[in-house]
């Protein structure tokens, strides 16, 4: 149902106006604006040009006529659904991510309008845009083997555990480095503080797994992560299970070799082995642990010597399988969440 903006009195439209361009401004798509207000889409488009000339006053229905805005409201639509819809690199630019300098470029460019960069980032907030760290992708990756897993694969496998009564694992490898440091500290403006550290390097590789419960496996080897240690860890998995264990891991060759395969054919049921769409770390909730152990143990340590990295990495992994919650929560995020429990 559409509102018809002349049958409303003035004071009623005002309001529509700013409930639309406060809802834009809060996030909302400008389409589902429209079609909560029942108004056309050009219409939410030219409040929020208005909006960008005179603030709220500008919105009172009142008022008519005066000068036409630089960025009327079909302008604004094209910058919107340009920043929402394409990506830098499909209009020429050299890199992949929008920045202010190149939205005021692409302004400048299309509607003869110079703004500010700091202009820019007003108009858009105002859009309901922010500025956010993206989630990068592998160009490789097949949104549609994603989307059929995301839909259609896992479901499966959920389904087949529950008939089995089984236990959900994702399993993932990880190498640690001495030379790794995260975390920020104080210190004098304009003067970067110096923290002493080794300058050797070293690290050792591990393998862990987590479920949607909260569990967390792990085990720490001395060279590479070959498919003879990917099998010695899924015994370990499946040493004292009452039910039969379901992993999931990705691609690796580790765990497609055929060893791998023999072995999980070997144990009759009790072991399953799925692989996830290839170039998709993002699906896997147990990418979250080295991002847990890295940014939250080891980076923010002085490191000196590889017995000294085994004992951290130990003590933080240990600690980590205390706090179920915390493990719970790496299917939490937008990308995982589709395999919480």
């Amino acid at each position: 149902m559409n509102t018809d903006g002349r049958a409303l009195d003035h004071k009623t439209l005002t309001e529509l106006r700013k409930r639309g361009v406060a809802a834009v401004q809060a996030g909302e798509s400008p389409e589902s604006v429209a079609a909560a207000l029942g108004v056309n889409l050009r219409t939410v488009y030219r409040w929020l040009a208005q909006y960008r000339q005179g603030g709220w006053g500008k919105l009172d229905a009142h008022k008519r006529g005066g000068r036409p805005p630089k960025l009327d409201g079909g302008a604004l639509r094209w910058i919107y659904k340009t920043v929402v819809d394409k990506t830098p690199l499909q209009l020429n630019f050299p890199f992949a991510l929008w920045t202010a300098a190149m939205i005021q470029t692409l302004i400048l460019e299309r509607f003869g309008v110079r703004l500010s960069r700091s202009s820019v980032s007003r108009l858009l907030n105002q859009l309901g845009l922010s500025a956010q760290r993206p989630l990068w992708r592998a160009y490789q990756q097949n949104p549609d083997a994603v989307k059929r897993w995301v839909s259609e694969d896992f479901p499966e496998i959920q389904r087949q555990a529950r008939a089995k009564g089984a236990q959900i694992f994702f399993a993932d490898e990880a190498g640690v480095r001495s030379d790794y440091h995260s975390g920020t500290t104080w210190g004098k403006r304009g003067q970067t503080p110096i923290v002493s550290s080794t300058g050797a390097r070293f690290g050792i590789n591990l393998i862990s797994a987590v479920s949607a419960q909260g569990q967390l496996r792990f085990m720490i080897t001395k060279g590479r992560v070959t498919a003879a240690v990917f099998i010695d860890f899924l015994k370990r998995l499946l040493l004292n299970a009452g039910s039969p264990i379901f992993v999931i891991a990705d691609g690796h060759s580790t765990h497609r070799a055929k060893m791998v395969e023999r072995f999980v054919a070997a144990q009759q049921g009790r072991l399953a082995l799925f692989i996830l769409p290839p170039y998709s770390p993002e699906l896997n909730p147990d990418e979250y642990v080295w991002n847990d152990l890295k940014n939250h143990g080891i980076g923010r340590k002085i490191i000196t010597s590889l017995p000294q990295m085994r004992q951290a990495v130990l003590s933080h992994l240990h600690q980590l399988q205390k706090l179920p919650d915390i493990v719970r929560g790496f299917f939490r995020s937008p990308t995982t969440r589709y395999a919480a429990a």
